[in-house]
């Protein structure tokens, strides 16, 4: 673990420059507003560690599957989100010096994301390679109120000299991803201008022979410059190369004057504009930022922000590791997904690094969608499960190229326009629970909600899709007198092709049942939308649904009758049952060991029996999840992001105080003290929505069931108290849980009954309770 971050409720405080961690710090402080997102990098030079990074959500490009040995059903690409244009530069020369902090002496520093306000500071005094002294101040944001821009203010403050300084904003689209093979770009050039202190790029991904449409991001520059925030005068000469626009400054600074340089940035993508008019969007767009200015964006950007921490902050006393943990996870999960575009989604990385691609992953629907249902509008989560529905088509499509028929769906691992682009045999073509994810998900939303609406709108023909998919996945074993489920990886990906994941098998059965249930409901309330779904997907209707009752009454779940727990998959127990104690010298794993090693072993990667045993506790006595979490626990090495979060919750459910937040803990502060070792590759933005859940879920034992919320909470011994904010059906709720009691407020004008340990209470609007 690292810990050179400062411990502070609202802000990532790095004091004191740390080179060797600044790809960590770069991540970490990344800002991004659901439209565009950049990593933490300086603005001007730096020639030392550093990923600089700059996205634009949606836009991506396929590149072409590299295996040895080709097998039928590989996808052709995988789905790269590009590193964009550099629209944050500032090259900086004063007098004969290049300002970049690899060669300066550092003599104060501290860079600063303000959470709040989201916003990025950084105050530096250096010494130039020639002894002269400089202070550098700057300030940066992604706006959340104009969502295709973003805003800089940079000042440099000569200390004891005065020179000529050469400044020269910038837009970089001589760019790579990180992950490049060959070191290979992804960009051509379109169209470049300049004029006095404007620039546009337009690049465009290049041709793909896989039918992926082409995008073209338009981006924009403004600057002005002032001394002492006074009006200045100067010339801006034009620069242009290839893929590269810049204006260039020289002005005289005096000693102890502040010179600030004021930028303004757009990206405009094909995604939301025609190619013809992006150009003149891009200078419309830029002009409206320009003449609002500095100050007036960042007042419109901090009180959105307002808005949103109104709606989704968690409060803790007495433990300021935890309380910087909860709301650092909060924020990037606010800046990745503001749910505005029912055409994006949550990827895992969001907009701090580049590594799986940036893609779509079931992490949305099995981590993400309970955090945008009790701290966003309907419309959010909603929309989560949309871009599911849109993609059902090519979901049919991935199962036909793996040779089911009849319109079975069969989901991608990883996405970008519901087509696969993940090529790993074992996770892309085994790891199928995670359709079962997106028919939770389903089932999910209309629980909290009361949506019902959306079953007949969206939700049954995925769920038909998904459930024939499982009806032909499954095969009858003559010799179990059972159907089973052969070759799948569960998801403890530390095991492959195994038979019987008990996961797996169950969440497939729980689907069957769940679709059967919804086909029942339309009957009674909608059976003409019914009909309108059976003749659009070729339903039959007494056939199908008799042999999926068949499979659920039939379906083969490993089980030992000794330890009375549910067994991982089929010959679980012929492993050697170690504990994570007795390997404690060769952890990580993953980093130590063969991969042949780990697949023998009974190690775990994240929860997977334990999985199943939280999202459907209520099928589950508390004796018999007690029992398989102290069973599977002690294996699981929770080198997963995704792992910490779901054992925290059941710690909590079944009484086990300490791991619960030691789990809490460890999802909480995952990137801030790097406990993997890759923070630098981006932060695991996905996973991020279990700290949350490991709160409100665990903690708090918030659930729902028959339409009502459900509270149990208590205080963590480490804690004096804490305090969150949920939506539930139209009402908004403060819970604020003391070592003394519950207090529970209304802070919306809908009414509202809730069960607090188990007693009802009506909770009247803007009104509250205690107990």
């Amino acid at each position: 673990m690292k810990n050179y971050i400062t411990h502070d409720e609202w802000c990532i405080v790095e004091d004191g420059f740390h080179a060797a961690n600044n790809e960590i710090t770069e991540s970490l402080m990344s800002v991004g507003n659901g439209r565009m997102g950049q990593r933490g990098n300086f603005e001007e030079t730096y020639t030392g560690k550093t990923l600089p990074g700059n996205y634009v959500a949606g836009v991506y490009f396929p590149d072409k599957t590299r295996v040895g040995w080709w097998k039928n059903g590989y996808p052709n690409y995988f789905a790269k989100v590009l590193n964009a244009c550099n629209w944050v530069g500032i090259h900086v020369k004063i007098g004969d010096e290049v300002l970049d902090l690899n060669t300066c002496l550092v003599e104060d520093f501290r860079r600063v994301l303000n959470m709040k306000e989201g916003v990025l500071e950084r105050i530096a005094t250096v010494a130039l390679p020639g002894g002269r002294r400089l202070k550098i101040h700057s300030k940066r944001f992604c706006s959340m109120s104009d969502d295709q821009a973003g805003a800089i203010r940079y000042s440099l403050t000569p200390l004891d000299f005065t020179d000529t300084f050469v400044i020269t904003p910038f837009l970089d689209g001589n760019i790579r991803n990180r992950d490049s093979n060959y070191d290979e770009t992804f960009w051509n050039e379109i169209h470049k201008e300049t004029s006095f202190s404007e620039g546009y790029l337009v690049l465009e991904t290049k041709e793909n022979p896989y039918g992926v449409e082409q995008f073209q991001v338009a981006t924009g520059m403004a600057f002005d410059m002032r001394i002492n925030d006074l009006k200045t005068d100067y010339q801006s000469l034009p620069v242009r190369q290839e893929k590269y626009v810049a204006g260039t400054v020289s002005l005289e600074v005096p000693e102890g004057k502040e010179l600030v340089v004021y930028k303004y940035g757009v990206n405009l993508s094909s995604t939301n504009y025609p190619v013809d008019t992006l150009l003149e969007e891009s200078k419309k767009y830029l002009g409206g930022i320009y003449q609002k200015g500095f100050d007036l964006l960042l007042s419109e950007h901090i009180q959105a922000w307002a808005e949103k921490w109104e709606k989704n902050d968690i409060t803790i006393e007495g433990d300021i590791a935890a309380q910087q943990g909860i709301r650092f996870n909060i924020f990037h999960l606010g800046q990745t997904y503001t749910g505005e575009d029912e055409r994006l989604n949550i990827g895992p990385k969001g907009f701090t690094g580049e590594k799986y691609g940036g893609s779509t992953y079931w992490d949305t629907e099995a981590y993400c969608i309970p955090f945008y249902l009790a701290t966003a509008e309907q419309k959010v989560a909603r929309n989560l499960l949309i871009y599911r529905y849109k993609h059902l088509p090519k979901a049919i499509e991935n199962a036909e190229k793996l040779g089911f028929s009849n319109g079975a769906a069969l989901y991608p691992m990883v996405t970008m326009n519901g087509e696969e682009c993940h090529n790993e045999w074992e996770i892309t073509f085994e790891e199928i629970h995670r359709n079962g994810a997106i028919a939770f998900a389903i089932y999910d939303y209309t629980r909290y909600t009361g949506d019902e609406n959306y079953l007949s709108e969206y939700g049954l023909e995925v769920l038909i899709g998904i459930s024939r998919f499982w009806k032909q996945r499954i095969n009858w074993s003559a010799a179990q007198g059972k159907y089973v489920m052969l070759g799948v990886t569960g998801p403890n990906e530390y095991e492959n092709n195994v038979n019987n994941n008990w996961y797996t098998n169950y969440l497939a059965c729980w689907t069957l049942k769940y679709t059967l249930d919804v086909i029942g409901k339309l009957w009674v309330s909608n059976s003409s939308r019914l009909n309108e779904i059976i003749i659009k997907t070729h339903f039959d209707l007494n056939g199908e649904m008799g042999d999926w009752k068949h499979i659920v009454e039939n379906m083969y779940y490993p089980y030992d009758d000794a330890r009375r727990v549910y067994l991982q998959q089929q010959g679980f127990l012929d492993k050697e049952i170690l504990t994570v104690y007795d390997i404690a010298d060769q952890r990580p794993i993953n980093q130590n060991w063969s991969w042949d090693r780990i697949l023998r072993s009974c190690f775990i990667k994240q929860a997977d029996v334990l999985q199943g045993l939280y999202l459907f506790e209520d099928e589950f006595k508390t004796d018999d999840i007690k029992r398989n979490f102290e069973f599977y626990e002690p294996m699981t090495v929770h080198e997963s992001s995704l792992s910490p979060c779901v054992h925290s919750i059941l710690a909590a459910k079944i009484g086990l105080k300490d791991k619960a937040y030691e789990m809490y803990l460890r999802t909480a502060r995952l990137d801030l003290d790097d406990y993997n070792n890759d923070t630098e590759d981006g932060l695991h933005i996905t996973s991020m929505a279990g700290t949350w859940m490991s709160v409100v879920k665990g903690f708090a034992g918030q659930r729902v069931k028959d339409g009502f919320l459900y509270l149990t909470p208590y205080v963590p011994e480490q804690w004096d108290s804490y305090s969150f904010r949920i939506g539930f059906q139209g009402a908004l709720l403060k819970v604020e849980v003391n070592k003394d009691g519950v207090v529970i407020e209304n802070i919306s004008d809908t009414d509202v009954t809730i069960f607090l340990h188990g007693e009802r209470y009506f909770v009247a609007a803007n009104a509250s309770v205690q107990k």
